[in-house]
C-alpha cells in the first residue's frame, strides 16, 4: 500500500509499505475521507514527540471495512465506520482504572501517527475493532464523520476537564477547530457566558454560531487583563485551553476565579516547562485546578457523539472549510494546516 509519511523531522512524502495484517480482534479499513490535524504539524515539523522515520501520518478519518479478524463480532466487511483518533487496548489495566487513553503507558492509546502508521494510507489497521470502531450513521457524510475522530471529542473533553456547569462563565483560549468544539460543548453544558480568544474572522464567525458571547484578541493586550476588565475584576469560573503554548497558562490562571478549573486539551509542541504564576495561583493554595488530558477514544464515545449530529443538536459542517477530492491533495492539505491561511478552519480530503 502507499501512504503519506513523516520521513524524519521536517520531511514528509509518499512511501510504499506492506499491507497491514489483520489480527483476530482487529479490522482493516479503507478510508473514505481523512482530515489534517495541527497535531500532525507539531509531530512533523516541530518533532514534538521525537524523531519518527517513515511513519504514515494522520489520525482523523472514516472508512469502509475490508477485513475483520475471526474474533470480531459486531462488524463485517462493507460496514462504513467511524475511526476514533484514540484506539485503546480495552483489556489493559489502565483502561480498567478509567484511563483507557493511556493504555500501555502515557498517551499510548494514541497509536495512529504516534508509534503506529496512521490513516493517510490506502489501508488502515484498527486494533480491538469491537471496542474502537463505531458504525457511521447512514445519514452522516464522510466529511462530518472525520470531525468526530478528534475535533469534537477533544473539544468536548476540554469541557469535561474544566467541569463546566450550568450558569458558568467560561473562557476558551484558541478557537481553531478544537476550540470551536469546546465553545459548542460549553454551550451544550449550559454555560451562561462564553468568552472566546481568537482573531481570524472565519473562526470568530463560527464561534459566535456555536454560542460564544464575547471575544478577546491577544493582539489587544494580555488576555487575562482583558477578561478581568470584562468581568469587573472577578474572572471566570472555568477556562479551556485549546491553543497557545506553555506560557498560555499564565493568562489562564490569572483569569480564573479561586476555586475554578482549567481544562487543557492543547498539544504543547515545544518548550520545556509550563509557566504558572505563583501569586495568581494563590501562592499554591488558590484551589485553581489545572487538568490536562488526552481525549477518550473508543466505540461508545463515538456512538454518543454521532447521535448529537444525527439528532441535529450539533452541526459540524462549519469546521470543514476546505474539502479536497483525491489522495493527491494530502500534501496540499497538510501544508495548508501548517500555514493556516486566514480562511482556514479544517481541511478534509475525500477519497473518491
Amino acid at each position: 500500500m502507499k501512504g503519506y509519511a513523516m520521513l524524519k523531522i521536517g520531511e514528509s512524502g509518499w512511501i510504499e509499505k506492506e499491507n497491514p495484517v489483520c489480527g483476530p480482534a482487529d479490522a482493516i479499513v479503507k478510508p473514505l475521507a481523512v482530515s489534517i490535524c495541527t497535531s500532525d504539524v507539531h509531530t512533523l515539523w516541530e518533532g514534538a514527540i521525537g524523531e519518527r522515520h517513515n511513519m504514515i501520518l494522520g489520525h482523523e478519518g472514516c472508512g469502509e471495512i475490508v477485513e475483520v479478524g475471526e474474533l470480531v463480532k459486531d462488524f463485517k466487511p462493507g460496514d462504513r465506520v467511524l475511526i476514533p483518533a484514540i484506539t485503546p487496548d480495552w483489556n489493559s489495566l489502565e483502561a480498567q482504572a478509567g484511563y483507557s487513553m493511556h493504555s500501555g503507558g502515557m498517551l499510548a492509546g494514541w497509536k495512529f501517527s504516534n508509534f503506529k502508521d496512521g490513516v493517510f494510507s490506502e489501508l488502515i489497521h484498527v486494533n480491538d475493532a469491537d471496542g474502537n470502531l463505531a458504525l457511521m450513521p447512514a445519514d452522516m457524510s464522510p466529511v462530518d464523520a472525520c470531525m468526530l475522530s478528534d475535533m469534537v471529542t477533544t473539544g468536548f473533553h476540554g469541557v469535561e476537564l474544566a467541569d463546566v456547569q450550568f450558569g458558568d462563565s467560561v473562557l476558551v483560549i484558541g478557537i481553531g477547530p478544537v476550540g470551536l468544539m469546546s465553545v459548542a460543548g460549553a454551550n451544550l453544558r449550559g454555560a451562561s457566558r462564553i468568552i472566546a480568544v481568537g482573531t481570524r474572522p472565519k473562526c470568530v464567525e463560527a464561534a459566535r454560531g456555536y454560542g460564544a458571547t464575547d471575544f478577546v484578541s491577544y493582539k489587544d493586550g494580555p488576555i487575562a487583563d482583558q477578561v478581568l476588565a470584562m468581568t469587573n475584576g472577578e474572572g471566570v469560573d472555568r477556562v479551556i485551553v485549546a491553543g497557545g503554548g506553555c506560557d498560555t497558562f499564565q493568562d489562564a490562571v490569572k483569569a480564573l476565579k479561586a476555586g475554578g478549573k482549567i481544562g487543557n486539551v492543547n498539544y504543547l509542541g515545544d518548550g520545556e516547562f509550563v509557566t504558572i504564576p505563583r501569586v495568581e495561583w494563590g501562592v499554591g493554595m488558590g484551589h485553581k485546578d489545572i487538568r490536562g488530558g488526552l481525549t477518550p477514544g473508543g466505540r461508545l464515545r463515538m456512538e454518543k457523539l454521532a447521535t448529537l449530529i444525527s439528532s441535529g443538536r450539533l452541526d459540524v459542517s462549519p469546521l470543514a472549510s476546505h474539502v479536497f477530492h483525491g489522495w493527491e491533495h494530502i500534501e496540499e492539505a497538510l501544508f495548508m494546516m501548517r500555514d493556516k491561511p486566514a480562511d482556514l478552519i479544517k481541511p478534509v480530503v475525500v477519497i473518491d
